[in-house]
């Protein structure tokens, strides 16, 4: 089975964050904060090693977590 990326993302229409599997139209899960989302699409990519993409308000890409077992790691220090 293929390890799916999770993104957190915002719902503009209904004012609120979602997690989505990635090629994935529904949304696994819908939270009224993003700090929400965040922390349940965690759970999912650390549950399946995968990676949690995070979204901004504007939809481009803010943060990215690696869960999964990666051959090459990044350099930063940010945790």
């Amino acid at each position: 089975m293929a390890k799916r990326n999770y993104h957190v993302v915002p719902r503009k229409d209904e004012g609120k964050w979602a997690v989505i599997g990635e090629n994935k139209g529904k949304a696994e899960s819908l939270h009224d904060t993003q700090r929400e989302a965040i922390e349940r699409g965690r759970k999912l990519a650390i549950d399946n090693q995968s990676e949690l993409v995070i979204h901004g308000r504007n939809g481009k890409i803010r943060d990215k977590d690696s869960y999964g077992n990666d051959p090459f790691p990044p350099k930063d220090k940010k945790h």
